[in-house]
């Protein structure tokens, strides 16, 4: 059975970036990244979360809706710049980062409701 663009983590990301299969290792290798930095922010699965391939789904890493919606604009735009960013300029960067710090602020809040 094929993966849905929209469930697979990595073919999700690629649509966003415009990607093609030749960016696949490097992706999937920003794509950890980002997840590793999730996890010691207090996101997703205690022990950490990994993707190898297309076959990797964004129900796996958290069944949270809210979460999920955060994370995955999270993921985007923390790819963008680890990955593209040579092609924005200095304002759309300053944006993106923008984004990304509120959108940690806002992880950090939704996390800590769940704990309490």
């Amino acid at each position: 059975m094929a993966v849905k663009e929209t469930d697979s983590i990595l073919l999700s990301v690629k649509k966003l970036l415009g990607s093609d299969e030749y960016f696949n290792p490097d992706l999937i290798l920003h794509i950890n990244t980002v997840f590793s930095k999730l996890q010691q922010m207090g996101v997703g699965p205690v022990d950490g979360f990994y993707i190898e391939s297309e076959n990797d789904l964004w129900e796996e890493y958290t069944e949270d809706e809210l979460i999920m919606n955060m994370v995955k604009t999270y993921m985007y735009l923390q790819i963008k710049l680890y990955f593209d960013s040579s092609t924005a300029s200095s304002y759309l960067i300053d944006t993106m980062k923008q984004q990304c710090d509120e959108i940690e602020w806002r992880l950090h809040v939704a996390c800590d409701k769940e704990e309490t």
